[in-house]
């Protein structure tokens, strides 16, 4: 079984070698590491995708990383998706390559680039819009000026939200974690803006 791991490390040469053979040690097998977020303070977050050994138990990959110095696991669960990255660029090509379908393309792709649960496009007047198969049913319009997150009636589910225009927004969703950054926010605001602005520039040109 495939497991996201979340983790807070100094931002600092031989940092990653050092995760990397404590996860070996654990019985993990990392398929693929991405940068979250660099932080100010002189650490990083990485998300690692990696499968387990025969017998080896997750447990173990946390334990065996909160002995090092300056780790911190935030986040591990099953990734059901086996660690494939989909990359920001990779989802502009998509959204640019069928412009008068991009925002719902975006809605589609939002939950493999953030490694989230659902998306979905939320209208002022009509609802939910769009939106993917795991997505609430209870949706509600909110007014939101950025990407930030958002208040959840279930603790146990995450949101956040990008504005699309003045009666539109885009919901993310994840279950139990791991909390949405502040660099996850600013890509979610970038990639829904570009959406916008080349949803706009088909409708201009469409006869």
């Amino acid at each position: 079984m495939p497991y996201l791991l979340r983790v807070e490390l100094p931002d600092v040469p031989g940092s990653l070698g050092r995760l990397a053979t404590a996860i070996g040690e654990a019985g993990g097998d990392i398929e693929a590491i991405e940068i979250v977020e660099k932080r100010h303070d002189g650490t990083a977050v990485d998300d690692v995708f990696l499968e387990m050994d025969p017998g080896a138990m997750p447990d173990s990959v946390v334990s065996t990383l909160h002995g090092l110095d300056g780790v911190r696991v935030l986040w591990i669960g099953r990734y059901p998706a086996g660690g494939n990255l989909f990359l920001d660029l990779e989802a502009v090509e998509e959204l640019t390559a069928d412009p008068e379908h991009a925002l719902g393309r975006l809605i589609d792709r939002l939950p493999v680039v953030f490694r989230a649960d659902w998306a979905a496009r939320v209208s002022k007047a009509d609802g939910i819009v769009h939106a993917t198969g795991a997505a609430p049913k209870d949706l509600a319009w909110q007014p939101i000026e950025r990407a930030e997150t958002i208040d959840s009636e279930d603790e146990n589910n995450l949101h956040c939200a990008a504005r699309l225009n003045k009666s539109e927004i885009v919901v993310l969703g994840r279950r139990g974690g791991p909390a949405f950054l502040d660099s996850e926010l600013a890509r979610l605001g970038h990639l829904t803006g570009l959406a916008m602005s080349i949803s706009r520039a088909a409708r201009a040109t469409t006869p």
